[in-house]
């Protein structure tokens, strides 16, 4: 069709305006939506401006797992997706295994892929600060405890999907005959103990040490459903013939792919609310001791585990003088206190007439109930169970008194009772430091077992304690598995295998790592790095089963070769690094400085280190506001979240103590979207607003020639 020039002005005056209101609608579309303009089920959070929010970002992870004999290396993806209209910066606290050799981040922005590189905390810092503030597309991995840690992702565009895969190498744990892994799915919310100390907040390479952890806002279940979908999938290769694949907490699907290797997968999609654990078993009788080693750089890297014989050690006929303690804090309530209470009363049951116990109980208050050890005669026992049926899940989290009560020894050089702290509780604190030193003085002669409790317990502070403790952790996260971890428990808690453990390498300078081995209880087995230019001789461990001299020596010559073995050293030496530090055998300022020296050297996220990337193109327009939004957390299954957080609309303070009020907008203002299947994300997001107004001066430009044509 044809238009003469009386035609065309009317058309181009016609798409000036309708360009125009494009642009108008583009950029209200673009604005912080007010509380009551969202119509569809949404968490929303604040931003500066009190009277609009933004809609929370949303994250699903995929990890896939390879096993190989005893070391696992797990690749982590995690797709974050924005659904508001803003720019944003989504951070996301997550946790990993608390022995964890975190040493790789990558952005994936379609067929492009930006590595990072682990740097100086504050330098890390910095750089990812500087491309935040430039519009850069860039990701901070950040460790706020061993087993916890933020992904920052900066400027994620409008309704855009940002990739970002994160890789860790780690041991496979072995306990009586059942090997696992344990993925952590969630972050639990954290008792912050007073006084609070402030947050680090870096700035120009300035900050303040803290022991508080932030608290991302956290779902409750009953009214917003659960989020963030986790998928699944396990490569196993063992080493040996595989007999029964077990995942006590999710359904799995298995596939046959030989004799020693299997691929387990989530039946479906689950969202993150509680730990995966997958446990196997060999078919037959399983390797009593492995030596692997890997050569990086001329350095040659040495792992090895040796598991003791099933025998009884010393003190087999000596009665026990045992302290249970039992935390009955907010965040016990629900299937978790059930849980310890059950754990407790089967200790109890296992008491002979000749022992002694005590019975603690606390939330942010105490109960001695016998104020010091008394015989486990049918009177007292009775009185204990009573007393331990009788208690409900309420309050705070203040675990250092406790403890070191229970540690509190009136007869220290007692030899005719083997004196134990049986500490039963989920962990869910942020001063695990305190705890810990709480053991290392007060520990003497007692030695600590801590037991584990819910759907996703602390396991960086049992698995912590207990070492410092001289003792084991055992963790039970369903019912099911109570009555079989605590008979194994009990069947360790008398009788030590192996006591005065020493290793060495005959022949070589090599240092084992780490220098001070604990005492072996049977089925557990002893695992142990070294490290040497050139490795070479016989790894010699001596000890004593009772009063008998053992001894055992394995040829380095006979090593197989191993993958990850120096990443899993170093993560093991600045663990050692930190527990002397503990023990007051270095200096913090010395133990920070070694720590950074190994975690650069072997490019591993620390407490002194960060892995950062970026992407040297600018993406986010100038103008254009970036905005914070934390991603939510569920609440760990079987919490309940009154008792966390106390009841929704009470004026008093919660129960458990939040970081900041501004950031933990939670379902009060909407109901979050909950569907756990896997949404079809945009690959990336259309800048409308900057595309209407080209146009609209396009159309303008198109006028105003037209014009000089009539006017010619």
């Amino acid at each position: 069709m044809l238009f003469t020039k009386t035609k065309a002005r009317p058309i181009l005056a016609a798409a000036f305006v309708f360009l125009s209101t494009t642009f108008l609608a583009a950029s209200a579309a673009r604005a912080v939506v007010g509380i009551n303009d969202e119509q569809s089920g949404a968490l929303l959070f604040k931003t500066t401006d009190p009277n609009h929010y933004i809609e929370a970002p949303k994250v699903a992870t995929d990890y896939t797992t390879t096993v190989s004999g005893p070391t696992a290396r797990t690749v982590v993806t995690q797709q974050f997706y924005n659904p508001s209209d803003q720019w944003i910066e989504g951070v996301y606290v997550f946790p990993l295994p608390d022995n964890s050799a975190v040493d790789t981040l990558k952005i994936v922005s379609g067929s492009r892929v930006i590595v990072g590189a682990v740097k100086e905390k504050v330098e890390a810092k910095r750089e990812y600060e500087e491309a935040k503030a430039s519009g850069k597309s860039a990701a901070l991995l950040e460790e706020l405890r061993p087993n916890m840690f933020t992904n920052s992702v900066a400027n994620i565009g409008p309704h855009e999907k940002v990739l970002v895969q994160i890789e860790y190498q780690e041991t496979v744990k072995q306990s009586s005959g059942t090997y696992s892994l344990r993925l952590p799915l969630v972050v639990a919310p954290r008792y912050q103990p007073a006084p609070i100390v402030q947050s680090v907040d870096f700035k120009n390479g300035l900050g303040n040490a803290s022991t508080n952890v932030p608290q991302p806002p956290v779902l409750d279940p009953a009214t917003d459903g659960v989020t963030n979908p986790v998928s699944i999938t396990v490569n196993l290769n063992s080493g040996f013939d595989l007999g029964d694949v077990t995942s006590p907490f999710h359904k799995i699907d298995v596939k046959d792919n030989g004799v020693q290797s299997k691929t387990v997968t989530l039946s479906g999609i689950v969202p993150a609310d509680r730990d995966f654990e997958l446990d196997w078993h060999a078919k037959g009788d399983a390797p009593q001791a492995g030596l692997f080693k890997q050569n990086v750089n001329g350095h040659d890297y040495l792992l090895g585990f040796i598991t003791p014989p099933e025998t009884n050690g010393p003190g087999t006929d000596l009665p026990r003088d045992i302290t249970f303690v039992i935390d009955n804090s907010g965040s016990m309530d629900g299937t978790s206190m059930p849980q310890a209470k059950a754990s407790l009363l089967y200790g109890l049951a296992q008491l002979k007439p000749n022992d002694l116990f005590n019975v603690i109980r606390f939330d942010d208050t105490m109960t001695n109930e016998f104020g010091g050890s008394v015989p486990a005669s049918e009177g007292n026992l009775q009185k204990a169970k009573d007393y331990v049926n009788g208690l409900q899940a309420d309050g705070g989290t203040e675990m250092v008194p406790p403890m070191n009560d229970a540690l509190n020894d009136s007869t220290p050089n007692d030899k005719t009772h083997l004196r134990q702290v049986v500490f039963i509780t989920d962990g869910e604190i942020s001063n695990e430091q305190a705890l810990f030193d709480t053991i290392a003085k007060g520990r003497g002669r007692s030695r600590v077992f801590m037991v584990g409790i819910g759907s996703a317990p602390n396991q960086y502070l049992m698995t912590h304690a207990a070492e410092l403790g001289r003792g084991t952790y055992t963790n039970i996260g369903d019912n099911s598995q109570l009555n079989q971890r605590m008979t194994e428990l009990f069947g360790k808690i008398g009788h030590p295998v192996i006591t005065d453990l020493k290793a060495t390498i005959a022949g070589s300078s090599a240092k084992i790592t780490p220098e001070t081995l604990p005492d072996v209880y049977r089925g557990e087995p002893v695992m142990f790095f070294a490290d040497d230019k050139a490795l070479a001789g016989t790894v010699k461990l001596t000890g004593k089963i009772g009063d008998q001299p053992w001894e055992v020596s394995l040829p380095v010559d006979a090593a197989a070769s191993g993958n990850g073995i120096a990443k899993l050293w170093a993560q093991r030496k600045i663990a050692e690094i930190e527990v002397n530090t503990t023990l007051g055998a270095i200096s913090q300022d010395a133990a920070d400085k070694q720590v950074l020296a190994v975690a650069l050297e072997h490019q591993l996220v620390s407490s002194q280190t960060s892995l950062v990337a970026i992407d040297n193109s600018p993406k986010r327009p100038p103008g254009y506001v970036l905005t914070r939004a934390d991603v939510p957390l569920n609440l760990p299954a079987g919490w309940v979240w009154e008792s966390v957080f106390g009841p929704k609309g009470e004026g008093d303070a919660p129960k458990m103590q939040k970081a900041d009020e501004d950031l933990l907008q939670k379902a009060s203002l909407k109901k979050v979207d909950a569907a756990a299947a896997p949404v079809a994300l945009p690959q990336t997001a259309t800048d409308a607003r900057l595309l209407a107004l080209i146009a609209m001066l396009l159309a303008l430009g198109g006028v105003v020639l037209l014009r000089k044509k009539e006017t010619a």
